[in-house]
């Protein structure tokens, strides 16, 4: 898929969908405690798992895409805390860096001719120094680094959830803050192995490896004023205290208003999530430059393998289906039943009815005088007596006998 395509998708359609219906159906999800609580460890998980899953991808767009599902966590369970406001707002940020991210591996890509793994990558720092700058502000902002747009909407939506003081927001908090490092850790992987560890591409492609033009990089340069700017501009029309942005639009119970209680939240807590992003970045600094530290082996292919979910859902849900579908809806609903009842059993119904008749043609002249005088007694004595709607099945019995 062309990153433009890709950008387009995960800033603002595919990410718009889910989130959006979220946010408009508050007026029938905010009277469902139960369906708040699900929306909110969904929403946690989701975040945690796309973040870990994203720590060991090799590809340059699936780091960038795994992100994506993580970041949707967090507006998710945003909107199981009934803070469907600050999930807006972090949808709308969230548009801009991440956009800002795919068209800068697009740029990336395009310079070492649709190369995308990483591991073939390394070194772009000389040669794509305009795109690396614009592509690490991206990745702060992703990380949620102070001052940044993704830092105004996420880190206020760990506050909120903190401050919704419940079992679930209080899982829902702590998963977000380990995403956090995670994002940040995956984040600063990606610029190390993309832009600053030893050049691992071929000598050809780095030779000719340059910036994009002015089309291409003009929309990225924007993208990065967005990407800085945007929060800050936005935060006190989204999610300022009375601020009346949305009038009408988003629903909210009032006992489920915990905006005020964020405000005097303690500074220990506040601080949590950007020191969680700032140790995520320094490990992978640590890790990257030095990768024999530590054997992360057994780690590496339990994340690769996505938590062995598709292992889970091949054997557990899918070969199920597809046996039950195979041995019962095609062997003897389909092939059986329908068969039966439909164009094979009429195909075959028509074929023996004819080869009844057709025996019943049997060229000698004396069957068909005997079958000419039969009928014509027959219905000469049906005259003779009271109509009766049996006489109409003699003839098939009488047919079926003379085969």
């Amino acid at each position: 898929m062309p990153t433009p395509v890709s950008a387009l998708i995960h800033a603002a359609t595919m990410v718009t969908a889910g989130v959006f219906l979220l946010i408009r159906s508050s007026y029938l999800i905010e009277y469902s405690e139960i369906a708040l609580t699900i929306i909110i460890i969904v929403g946690s998980l989701t975040a945690l798992f796309a973040a870990t899953v994203g720590l060991v991808q090799n590809d340059i767009k699936k780091v960038i895409a795994y992100s994506t599902c993580s970041q949707l966590g967090y507006m998710v369970f945003s909107c199981g805390i009934s803070n469907y406001s600050v999930s807006l707002f972090h949808l709308m940020n969230h548009a801009f860096f991440k956009a800002l991210l795919f068209l800068s591996a697009g740029a990336v890509i395009h310079a070492l001719a649709d190369e995308q793994d990483m591991r073939k990558m390394g070194g772009l720092i000389r040669t794509l120094p305009f795109t690396y700058s614009l592509m690490f502000i991206g990745s702060l902002s992703l990380a949620g680094f102070p001052f940044l747009t993704g830092f105004y909407s996420k880190d206020a939506i760990l506050e909120l959830t903190f401050a919704h003081y419940s079992i679930s927001a209080s899982f829902a908090y702590w998963l977000g803050t380990i995403s956090a490092l995670f994002t940040s850790f995956y984040s600063f992987r990606l610029l190390f192995k993309t832009f600053i560890s030893n050049p691992q591409s071929s000598l050809n492609n780095f030779k000719f490896s340059a910036e994009s033009d002015l089309a291409m990089s003009l929309p990225l340069f924007l993208l990065a004023i967005g990407s800085i700017f945007v929060g800050y501009i936005g935060k006190d029309i989204f999610v300022g205290v009375g601020s009346s942005f949305f009038t009408h639009s988003i629903f909210v119970l009032p006992n489920h208003i915990t905006l005020i209680n964020a405000e005097f939240l303690s500074p220990f807590i506040k601080i949590i999530p950007v020191v969680s992003s700032i140790i995520g970045a320094l490990l992978a600094i640590i890790i990257f430059s030095k990768p024999k530290v530590i054997d992360f082996k057994k780690i590496y292919i339990f994340l690769s393998n996505k938590w062995h979910f598709d292992l889970v859902y091949n054997n557990f849900i899918v070969k199920p289906i597809f046996l039950w579908g195979h041995n019962v809806s095609y062997k003897i609903i389909d092939k059986g039943l329908l068969e039966s009842l439909g164009p094979t059993g009429l195909s075959d119904g028509v074929r023996y009815i004819s080869t009844i008749f057709s025996r019943l043609q049997s060229g000698q002249v004396y069957n068909y005088a005997f079958t000419i005088i039969l009928f014509t007694t027959i219905y000469l004595h049906s005259l003779t007596l009271p109509f009766n709607v049996e006489y109409i099945f003699i003839i098939p019995i009488l047919l079926f006998l003379l085969s």
